[in-house]
């Protein structure tokens, strides 16, 4: 019994810590393993959290006007319809990646285009800008102002976003 009631508090100390991995809704995990293709790799919000942020470059593949809203802190706004490559041009080929979009379709696709191009270590977001804000991890205004406001890309998809202020 010792042992048992040391394993449950570690697991509440873990839990109260918010070390314990997210859960995230099944349904929008089936909505993105059906949209998402899979041939670019993947980073959860809880590996990306993880990674060292001095040495990753953070790429919004959103249109201006959900950018505008609300992104990942140092986040660079490329674009998905407009995407050039011209707009990374000085980021290394070697350098950590990780694309994000709403949901993680539009990113992944981006993601393919680099790889494509010989970037190395490019990584789309699973579950994008979405899973971020529901994870409770903060997005930032222009002028680097943290806020709670998300744009939801589209009505009927505002029903992912189950944190913060929903703007479309």
């Amino acid at each position: 019994m010792p042992v048992l009631k040391y394993f449950l508090s570690v697991i509440l100390w873990f839990s109260a810590s918010g070390l314990m991995a997210q859960t995230m809704d099944p349904n929008f995990k089936l909505m993105l393993d059906s949209i998402n293709d899979k041939k670019a790799p993947q980073i959860s919000v809880e590996e990306f959290i993880n990674m060292n942020k001095n040495e990753v470059f953070v790429l919004d593949t959103r249109e201006t006007e959900e950018f505008n809203v609300s992104h990942l802190k140092n986040a660079r706004h490329v674009g998905y319809f407009w995407f050039d490559m011209r707009k990374v041009y000085d980021i290394p080929t070697t350098a950590n990646i990780v694309v994000y979009c709403s949901v993680g379709s539009r990113s992944e696709k981006i993601a393919q285009k680099l790889i494509h191009a010989g970037y190395k270590n490019v990584y789309s977001l699973f579950g994008g800008i979405f899973e971020w804000v529901n994870s409770g991890q903060p997005v930032y205004k222009l002028n680097g102002v943290q806020t709670s406001e998300i744009h939801t890309y589209r009505k009927d998809w505002a029903r992912w976003v189950e944190k913060g202020t929903k703007v479309n």
